[in-house]
């Protein structure tokens, strides 16, 4: 009987492999599937160049929103400084 993987479950595996560097060995003993699907998964992904621009999309998004995420917390962090600052200013 052939097991039917969700889409997302395919894409997930996938990026585990080609973005993230595992094995694909590794990668398919852990979620349970065979490693000739995941070879298969993982060989189409490469064929498809939309598949690879839409990884490549969501890899600059991430990094794009870890920046972001930084900087909001290095603002958070100013705030909160000035802030004390401008209490300790007013009761002198």
């Amino acid at each position: 009987m052939r097991n039917k993987y969700p889409q997302e479950f395919k894409d997930e595996a996938v990026r585990q492999v080609i973005e993230k560097g595992y094995g694909v060995c590794d990668v398919a003993k852990r979620l349970g599937i065979t490693d000739k699907s995941l070879y298969n998964w993982v060989a189409k992904a490469k064929k498809s160049p939309a598949k690879n621009d839409e990884l490549d999309e969501i890899k600059r998004l991430k990094a794009e929103l870890k920046r972001v995420t930084e900087e909001r917390d290095i603002l958070k962090e100013a705030a909160a400084f000035f802030a004390s600052e401008s209490r300790k200013g007013t009761r002198s």
